[in-house]
């Protein structure tokens, strides 16, 4: 993973797309998606999405609204969309490739009413969220990481939660603190393989 290129997290890629599909298993359920070239993790279920989907349930009937940030080709807003047949999930990805996976593999598992993909500057700038799923692009910086995940965090509903996923020797830990220290009250909800499971929910500051 360490030698992985970045260029993925911030653009579609160039050149000719490859596809191929794989076979997950999630919650019991054993699916078939198309991923390719050019997108996050395009050969397997990324192991840090794995524990999330495994260690997190699934939501429950009042939330009605998510966001994936980060989607790539849809493992989290399918596998949510397929549990929670009440759910809506917007799928958010800088990468159009990842996109029109996302949609693909909608289209295929009989959800594509449900699972909407958008670029983060085509969303609606007034929609909040029940919840926000996400196994957040760490390598972009700490920076960028930080801009990404306030704005994010800014569009959750008032009882809502974000429930990430990050790499325990890529700084889950001082993610944590730092997300406190912003205001956004953070739990450690699981630690497995590596990797840690955080919950974030609003502060009396924002």
């Amino acid at each position: 993973m360490s030698d992985e290129p970045l260029d993925h997290y911030f653009a579609t890629p160039h050149g000719e797309e490859h596809r191929r599909t794989i076979r997950i298993t999630v919650r019991g359920r054993e699916v078939a998606l198309q991923t390719a070239n050019g997108v996050f993790s395009g050969s397997r279920l990324d192991p840090a999405t794995a524990v999330l989907l495994k260690e997190v349930s699934p939501p429950g009937p009042q939330v009605r609204r998510v966001a994936d940030v980060g989607c790539g080709y849809g493992p989290i807003a399918l596998t949510l969309a397929l549990d929670c047949p009440w759910l809506t999930v917007d799928a958010v990805d800088t990468n159009e490739r990842a996109l029109a996976l996302t949609r693909d593999n909608a289209a295929a598992l009989g959800v594509a009413d449900r699972v909407r993909t958008f670029t983060p500057e085509g969303t609606d700038p007034t929609a909040t969220y029940d919840e926000i799923w996400s196994n957040p692009p760490i390598r972009i910086g700490k920076e960028a990481l930080h801009d990404l995940l306030t704005t994010w965090l800014a569009r959750l509903a008032p009882d809502g939660r974000a429930v990430l996923v990050a790499g325990k020797n890529l700084g889950a830990d001082s993610l944590q603190r730092w997300l406190g220290e912003q205001g956004w009250p953070t739990e450690r909800l699981a630690s497995s393989k590596g990797f840690r499971v955080l919950e974030s929910r609003r502060g009396k500051n924002h």
